[in-house]
């Protein structure tokens, strides 16, 4: 697919670009370009082809479900201005 300059002129304006009159060509040719790298990808046949999440079969590495840290609530609360059964309370903004 070949793009002109007033191709390039109404792309830019829809993107909200400032393109030079110098680079007016230069943005068509590699538009172009992109164009045509698209045709031909969708010319492809890929019915056989199964659907990939990841190009190289790679494998989340998780870490173990562990405990690191003990449970401070008794020490963080201690501190706090109000607290009721274990929770923190706070003053109401919304009436």
């Amino acid at each position: 697919m070949s793009l002109d300059r007033t191709d390039v002129d109404k792309i830019a304006h829809l993107a909200r670009l400032q393109i030079e009159e110098q680079d007016a060509p230069e943005y068509a040719q590699n538009l172009s370009n992109i164009l045509d790298l698209v045709d031909q990808m969708q010319a492809i046949d890929t019915t056989d082809v199964l659907p990939m999440a990841h190009p190289l079969d790679a494998v989340q590495r998780l870490r173990s479900d562990l405990v690191t840290e003990e449970n401070q609530r008794e020490l963080l609360q201690s501190v706090a201005p109000a607290v009721e059964n274990g929770l923190f309370l706070v003053p109401k903004v919304i009436e």
